[in-house]
């Protein structure tokens, strides 16, 4: 059997489409079509079922994909093991938001670029986009908190992320601790926000984790809007813009000098959890397992 044929067809299976498949491939749309139609007829038996939008695998499609997928990717392995054995430099494309990219994966990956990758960074803040470009080829490993669904795409939980409400010295002092432990977030109403979209996600998980209500957006409105959490941040450091809810790796630091102050320190803290997530099979290239099994090892610490 044709060994492109099995590769195209594994491609399809994945990805659950001709058209991302043909992506990924570099091959187009119509080529992907026919080389499965080549196969379904030299087995004689469908192997996917077409959808409006995608296709599925039918059962012989989905037997054939678990027989033929693990020996690929063995191929592959030893393809990029040659590769590596003549000093081929790979470059590995990471995305993910820019502030966990920064402070987090970066930092962890650097070590690597001494021993034969280039390192490409692309900040993205949504968790959709990310995926997509991530589906499209555009990136090999993304960290996102959004876990994804299909076969396309393998994650494996990287950290929790513990989320702090915060303020500066100046509004911390004008806050009633008691009330603010016996009523709630009542008691933050009419201080300043800071947050990173008008709809306040964080603050919103927050509110819901901690208080069991949601923000009144009557009371309780975002004054500073900033697209990162490293000017949220600076913006709460520097007294006048008031509070924000931020992951504690970024504003332990500021926490620690008495820059800012938690207002609660609940028994069970909000968290949320980093997924880092490749295409299906993609791991048996070297150099990106090597960055995968890096960040996971990092991750023991953060």
């Amino acid at each position: 059997m044709d060994l492109t044929l099995l590769r195209t067809f594994v491609a399809v299976h994945r990805a659950g489409s001709f058209t991302r498949a043909a992506a990924l491939l570099g091959l187009s749309q119509p080529a992907v079509t026919s080389q499965i139609r080549t196969l379904e007829r030299q087995l004689g038996r469908p192997l996917f079922h077409r959808r409006a939008r995608g296709v599925t695998p039918t059962a012989v499609g989905d037997e054939l994909a678990h027989k033929a997928a693990p020996h690929l990717d063995a191929l592959l392995r030893i393809t990029e093991a040659e590769r590596e054995a003549a000093g081929a430099l790979r470059t590995l494309h990471v995305a993910g938001p820019p502030e966990f990219l920064c402070l987090r994966v970066l930092p962890a990956l650097a070590v690597l670029v001494g021993q034969g990758h280039t390192l490409r960074a692309a900040p993205q803040t949504g968790a959709e986009a990310t995926l997509d470009g991530l589906a499209a080829g555009h990136h090999d490993l993304v960290i996102t908190t959004a876990r994804p669904r299909g076969g396309l795409f393998t994650a494996t939980a990287l950290c929790d992320e513990e989320h702090v409400l915060v303020a500066a010295p100046y509004w911390a002092a004008l806050v009633d601790m008691d009330r603010l432990r016996e009523e709630g977030s009542a008691a933050l109403d009419g201080i300043p926000l800071v947050e990173v979209h008008e709809s306040l996600p964080l603050v919103t998980r927050y509110w819901a984790t901690v208080f069991n209500t949601l923000p009144d957006a009557r009371s309780l409105a975002a004054t500073v809007v900033v697209p990162d959490l490293r000017a949220v941040l600076e913006c709460v450091r520097a007294g006048g813009a008031g509070l924000a809810v931020l992951p504690r790796y970024l504003c332990q630091d500021a926490l620690d000098s008495g820059r800012i102050v938690a207002l609660t320190e609940p028994a069970v803290p909000p968290l949320r959890t980093w997924f880092l997530v490749v295409r299906t099979g993609s791991l048996a290239l070297a150099h990106l397992a090597r960055a995968h099994d890096r960040l996971l090892d990092a991750a023991v610490h953060w």
